[in-house]
């Protein structure tokens, strides 16, 4: 997958993402059981992308192969500290 693809998913996940909560007043407490649902799994999603990206970035700027990036578990992503 190259750097374009990502950012273009990530943008229609993110869209989609702004849409729900949009629709809830930007608040997942209107949201249905489906939709929360869905939320918490753009929400993962997202930051999976983000952070195969970022890897991408930092692999290519090291004079790497951007293609040894890898999506990490989602253990991984949302336990990283801010």
């Amino acid at each position: 997958m190259e750097d374009t693809d990502i950012i273009h998913r990530i943008g229609e996940l993110a869209e989609e993402e702004r849409r729900l909560e949009e629709a809830h007043g930007s608040t997942s407490q209107g949201l249905n059981r489906e939709e929360r649902d869905r939320l918490d799994r753009l929400q993962v999603t997202l930051d999976q992308l983000w952070d195969l990206l970022r890897q991408r970035r930092a692999l290519r700027r090291a004079g790497r192969d951007p293609d040894e990036a890898e999506e990490r578990p989602v253990e991984t992503v949302e336990h990283y500290q801010q």
